[in-house]
C-alpha cells in the first residue's frame, strides 16, 4: 500500500469537501422527511383526505420542514461558531492540556522531540502540543483549519505505553493528515454532525422535561408530548446513524492513506504497526469527555464505542490496517508477545503485552523492506544532507513528505542546537527576538545597534540585548537553512501574540529592513512567511481560481525570469534558462512571454499570490521548473534558496530544507 503524492492528496481533500456537503444534504433531507411524516400522522385527522405528498406541500408540511431544517442549520451554526477558534478550541473541548515547553517529564520531552523532527523534516510549522491527562487509552488526533494553526493532541496512554518508534509512527500518521488537508474537513464535520443530532436531542429534552413536570400536565397533552418525544428521539437515532455513516464514509480511506504515509515518513513499518497493535489491545476510547463520538473520525483509533462497528466505524479493523501495512505483520507481532499477558481489548487478537510492541530501534533488529507496505531502498537510505541536489526535475515529489535524508538532517540539527537557543524558541519573548535577529544577523554590531534604536522600547516587543546575544551567535555560525527552521519551530510562540502585537511586530521588522535602504529576497521571504502565518485570515482556505497555465503566464514569466537571473551569471545564460523553464507551460514556444527586463519584489509577491490560486494538480510543474533553475549547477546559493523558500511557502507546498552553499 503506497500513499498518493502531496498534490493528488490536496486535490482529493477539496473533492471530499463536496462529497461531505452531498452526504450532509442527503441526511438533512431524510431527517426532514421523517419528522414531516410524524407531523402528518399527528395532523391526519384535520386533513383526512390528503396524501402525504399533498400534506408535505401544504402550509403544515412546509412550516414543519422549514422548522426542522432551521433547527439542524442552527445546531450546526452554533457549533461552527464555537469551533471558530480552530485547533486550540477543539483541544480545549476535550479537556486537553497545553504541553509546557519547559516540562521535565521524559515522556513529554520525547513527544516534543519526535514532533520537532517531523516538523523540520517535512517543512511544516511546528504544531501546538496538547495532552489528555485523564485518558489512559492510546489515541491521538490533529485539529485546525490549516497547518499554520494546527494542534496535535495525544492521550496520556499514548505517551506512557508507546515506545519511541511507535510514537514516531503515530506522529507520522497525524502529520499526514496535516499535509493531506484533512484537518479542515474534520473540524467542519464536527459542526455538521451537531446539526444532524439536533432533532434527537430535542426529543430527549421533551421526554426529560415530561418526567420532571409530568404530574402537572393533563392526560391527553401528556400523551401527545410522550409520542412526540419518542418519535423525535427515534428520528434522532436515525440522525445518529447517518452521522456515523458520514464519519465512516469520509474517514476510512483517509486513515488507510495516513497509515501508508506514516510508513513512508518513518521508513519503519513496525512503528505504526506496533502502535496500532497496542491500540487494539488497550483501546483508545475517550472516558473523560462526552465528545468521544464527535472526535471519532479525527483520531488514529476509535474514540467511542458503537454498535454495528463493521458498518459505522470510522476506521478499518485494526487487523486489516496492520496487514495492509505489511502482509504477515500481525502474526509477527502476536508471536513476539505471546508470552506476556496484558488486558486485551474485547475481540482483538490474542493476550499480549502493553509494553515493548515494536521495540526500540536497536531491539527490533532489521526493518522489513518487502511486501505491500514496503518502501524502496532508495527512499530508506539516510544521508547527511536534507535533500539531494540531483533531483532537478522531480523536486515536487519531496513536497509534503519526509525522506530519510530530511529526517537525518532534522535529527542532526536538533542535536547541534544549543539548549538555550532551543528553549528560547518556545517563549514569546525569545520568538520575537528571533525575528529581529534573523534580520540583523548579517549587520555589524554598530549597524545592529543603530537599527534596533528605531524600534519602540516597550513591553514584550522591545529589543532585549541579553536574548539577542544568545540567539545571534548560533544563527551566524549555522547554515542558512537554520533561519527558517528556527522560525517554524517558534511559530507556536508567535501565534500567542494578539493581533495588535502582530501588527507591531511586522511594523518593527519593516523598520529594520529599510534601515539599509534596500529589501533583499531573504527579507521578503521572511516577512511574507510571518504575514502569511500570523495574519487573522491565515486559516482560510485559498480558493481555486485558475485551472490552466494560460491564465497565469505573466506570473510564471516573472517568477522564472527572477530564478534564471539568480541561477546564472550572464544575460545570455539567463535568457536560455528562462526559455527552458517556460517551455513546459506553453503549447508552442512562441507563446511563452519574452523574459521581462525587470521584476520587482512587489511583482514577485503579486505573482505568487496569483499562482497559489491554481488547482493543486498544476503546482508540481512549477516546483519542478524552479528546481530545474536553481539546481542547474548542482548547488543552491543563498539567493536561490530564498526564492525557493518564498515560492513553496506562498504556494502552500511544505518542503524539507535544502543544503545551501555559502552566501
Amino acid at each position: 500500500m503506497s500513499a498518493p503524492g502531496f498534490f493528488d492528496r490536496q486535490a482529493r481533500a477539496r473533492r471530499n469537501t463536496g462529497w461531505l456537503v452531498l452526504l450532509f444534504t442527503t441526511a438533512v433531507l431524510l431527517i426532514t422527511l421523517s419528522v414531516c411524516a410524524v407531523g402528518y400522522l399527528f395532523t391526519r385527522s384535520e386533513t383526512t383526505a390528503w396524501s402525504f405528498p399533498d400534506w408535505l406541500l401544504s402550509q403544515h408540511g412546509l412550516v414543519t420542514a422549514a422548522v426542522v431544517i432551521g433547527l439542524i442549520a442552527s445546531g450546526s451554526l452554533v457549533r461552527w461558531l464555537d469551533l471558530a477558534g480552530g485547533g486550540e478550541r477543539v483541544a480545549r473541548m476535550v479537556n486537553a492540556r497545553l504541553l509546557d515547553p519547559s516540562s521535565q517529564d521524559k515522556d513529554e520531552q520525547r513527544l516534543r522531540n519526535v514532533v520537532e523532527e517531523m516538523a523540520i523534516a517535512s517543512g511544516v510549522p511546528m504544531p501546538q502540543l496538547y495532552v489528555m491527562d485523564q485518558e489512559a487509552g492510546i489515541n491521538a488526533f490533529v485539529a485546525g483549519y490549516s497547518p499554520t494553526e494546527a494542534v496535535l493532541v495525544v492521550t496520556h496512554g499514548a505517551l506512557a505505553l508507546l515506545t519511541r518508534d511507535e510514537l514516531q509512527g503515530v506522529i507520522g500518521h497525524e502529520f499526514s493528515h496535516i499535509l493531506n488537508g484533512d484537518m479542515r474537513l474534520n473540524v467542519r464535520l464536527i459542526a455538521l454532525l451537531a446539526g444532524i443530532l439536533m432533532i434527537g436531542q430535542i426529543g430527549t429534552f421533551l421526554l426529560r422535561g415530561l418526567h420532571v413536570r409530568g404530574s402537572s400536565r393533563r392526560g391527553r397533552e401528556q400523551g401527545l408530548v410522550v409520542i412526540a418525544g419518542l418519535a423525535l428521539t427515534v428520528i434522532g437515532y436515525v440522525g445518529v446513524f447517518f452521522g456515523r455513516l458520514i464519519q465512516a464514509a469520509v474517514s476510512r480511506q483517509r486513515e488507510s492513506l495516513a497509515d501508508a504515509s506514516a510508513v513512508q515518513f518513518t521508513r519503519n513499518p513496525e512503528g505504526i504497526a506496533g502502535a496500532l497493535y497496542k491500540i487494539g489491545l488497550k483501546g483508545g476510547y475517550f472516558e473523560s469527555t462526552s465528545h468521544g463520538s464527535d472526535m471519532n473520525h479525527m483520531c488514529i483509533g476509535e474514540s467511542a464505542r458503537m454498535n454495528f462497528s463493521s458498518l459505522l466505524a470510522s476506521h478499518p479493523p485494526i487487523e486489516k490496517r496492520i496487514e495492509a501495512i505489511q502482509p504477515g505483520m500481525m502474526a509477527r507481532l502476536r508471536s513476539r508477545l505471546r508470552d506476556t499477558h496484558p488486558r486485551p481489548n474485547a475481540g482483538f487478537g490474542e493476550p499480549s503485552s502493553d509494553q515493548g510492541v515494536g521495540g526500540s530501534a536497536g531491539a527490533m533488529g532489521s526493518r522489513f523492506t518487502t511486501g505491500a507496505g514496503a518502501i524502496s531502498e532508495a527512499v530508506a537510505k539516510v544521508s547527511t544532507s536534507p535533500l539531494s541536489t540531483t533531483d532537478r526535475k522531480t523536486l515536487s515529489r519531496h513536497v509534503g513528505t519526509v525522506t530519510g535524508s530530511s529526517e537525518a538532517y532534522a535529527q542532526r540539527l536538533l542535536k547541534q542546537l544549543p539548549a538555550t537557543f532551543h528553549s528560547l524558541l518556545y517563549t514569546r519573548a525569545g520568538a520575537v527576538q528571533l525575528c529581529y535577529a534573523l534580520i540583523l544577523q548579517t549587520l555589524s554590531p554598530q549597524a545592529r545597534d543603530e537599527a534596533l534604536a528605531r524600534l519602540p522600547h516597550s513591553s514584550l516587543l522591545a529589543p532585549q540585548a541579553d536574548l539577542m546575544d544568545k540567539l545571534l551567535p548560533t544563527l551566524e555560525s549555522s547554515e542558512d537553512a537554520l533561519g527558517f527552521v528556527a522560525l517554524e519551530l517558534a511559530l507556536p510562540s508567535l501565534r500567542k501574540l494578539d493581533p495588535e502585537e502582530v501588527k507591531t511586530l511586522l511594523k518593527a521588522l519593516e523598520s529594520l529592513i529599510v534601515a539599509d535602504g534596500r529589501v533583499t529576497l531573504y527579507e521578503l521571504a521572511l516577512t511574507s512567511f510571518l504575514k502569511r502565518h500570523l495574519s487573522p485570515g491565515s486559516g482560510r482556505s485559498v480558493p481555486v481560481h485558475y485551472r490552466s497555465y494560460r491564465d497565469v503566464m505573466g506570473s510564471l514569466s516573472g517568477l522564472f525570469s527572477l530564478l534564471a537571473r539568480a541561477a546564472t551569471s550572464s544575460h545570455g545564460e539567463a535568457t536560455g534558462l528562462y526559455r527552458e523553464a517556460m517551455a513546459g507551460f506553453a503549447s508552442r514556444r512562441e507563446e511563452a512571454p519574452v523574459m521581462p527586463d525587470k521584476v520587482t519584489l512587489r511583482d514577485l509577491s503579486r505573482a505568487l499570490r496569483r499562482l497559489n490560486r491554481l488547482s493543486p494538480v498544476l503546482k508540481p510543474a512549477i516546483i519542478d521548473a524552479c528546481g530545474y533553475c536553481i539546481l542547474k549547477d548542482q548547488q543552491v546559493s543563498g539567493r536561490e534558496y530564498d526564492i525557493l523558500r518564498l515560492v513553496v511557502d506562498q504556494l502552500d507546498c511544505p518542503m524539507p530544507p535544502l543544503p545551501v552553499a555559502s552566501r
